[in-house]
């Protein structure tokens, strides 16, 4: 039993993805609170719990959490303290026939690109020169940029593909990079978790995998990157496969 599709995530705006993130992080506890605990536990009203459960195909918050509790029997995930539930529910929403789409959609834009350019700061930067390395491993002629200041150029941009990763798809140099890479007619594929983000729709084409953010005091991103990683490499060897 799949509650928690890929096309089921996507459809949920901002103040619903609240509810998703805080039901995945808190399965144990869900089924058994009101509609009301729940709102107030995700700082949401029980207008758009409602609307977060109709998403999910259910007519209703009780109907809800009784497809929500066959789901837990049926998976019967593990609850570890370091967050594994959040990275099995990814992997668990895009193994379907529309993710797959959507890699094959993106792999297709790859393809009409002679260069690859994979810009991301922090994290994301380093992610971003594994991603140039693989695709390059693959033979697509790629390259990294983890310097958001890096002038943009139009021979740089030229018949060139942007792959710009970021967790929040906020950050403001890194959209004013995106910015910049669409003025010199650039197409952008943005990775982020969410499709509600500024980069997301600011890119061409956007590929997002709906785990939140997670910091720590100071301010320290300790997001997990590994959707991130499965789909860098998930795009590779679909490449791979198209070139051979």
């Amino acid at each position: 039993m799949t509650m928690f599709t890929h096309s089921a995530i996507t459809s949920l705006n901002n103040l619903e993805m609240m509810v998703y993130h805080y039901v995945v992080k808190n399965r144990d506890k869900v089924m058994y609170m009101t509609i009301r605990e729940l709102a107030n536990a995700a700082d949401v009203s029980t207008t758009t719990v409602l609307r977060f459960c109709r998403k999910l195909n259910c007519e209703g918050y009780s109907e809800f959490r009784i497809r929500f509790k066959l789901y837990l029997e049926q998976n019967a995930l593990p609850q570890p303290n370091f967050g594994a539930s959040e990275v099995i529910s990814f992997f668990k929403s895009v193994n379907n026939d529309d993710f797959d789409s959507l890699l094959n959609k993106a792999v297709d834009i790859i393809l009409s690109s002679e260069r690859v350019i994979f810009v991301g700061a922090g994290t994301s930067g380093a992610l971003a020169k594994y991603g140039a390395r693989f695709f390059s491993n693959i033979g697509k002629f790629s390259n990294h940029i983890d310097d958001p200041y890096f002038p943009v150029t139009n021979d740089m941009a030229k018949n060139a593909l942007a792959i710009v990763l970021s967790v929040s798809g906020e950050t403001e140099e890194i959209l004013r990079f995106a910015g910049q890479f669409s003025l010199h007619h650039c197409k952008v594929l943005s990775i982020t978790s969410h499709e509600q983000s500024r980069l997301a729709k600011l890119a061409d084409f956007n590929l997002s995998w709906h785990i939140p953010p997670t910091r720590i005091p100071g301010g320290y991103d300790i997001t997990t990157q590994i959707p991130v990683i499965y789909i860098l490499e998930s795009l590779g060897r679909k490449l791979a496969k198209k070139m051979a």
